[in-house]
Parts: C-alpha cells; sequence; structure tokens
C-alpha cells in the first residue's frame, strides 16, 4: 500500500462531532498538521468525510 499525507488545513469548531471524532482518529490536531496513513479505504473514507478540512499531499 502507498503512504498518502493529509494535512488539516481547517478548523473543526462549529463542526458536528462526528467531524471531530473523524479529524482526531487521522491523528490531526493542529491546523497545519501533517500526517501519513496507508492508502486504505477506510483511511479514504475518513478523508472523504472531512474533505472540507483537509487536503491530501501527494
Amino acid at each position: 500500500m502507498a503512504l498518502i499525507k493529509i494535512k488539516k488545513v481547517r478548523s473543526e469548531i462549529k463542526r458536528p462531532a462526528n467531524q471531530k471524532k473523524t479529524l482526531l482518529a487521522l491523528g490531526l490536531k493542529k491546523i497545519g498538521q501533517v500526517v501519513e496513513h496507508q492508502d486504505t479505504p477506510s483511511i479514504v473514507g475518513m478523508i472523504n468525510k472531512v474533505k472540507h478540512l483537509v487536503t491530501v499531499i501527494k
């Protein structure tokens, strides 16, 4: 599996609780933080759920 980098670009303030929990599950706490994950269907699904708050770096 390939690694993908995910960067948090927007705050989770005034967002639903499930989106806040998704960001924490991805390991994103601060704006500008970058994490690496395996490119699995579950990770891609979490990224799609909060795609307006994160960007994917290739």
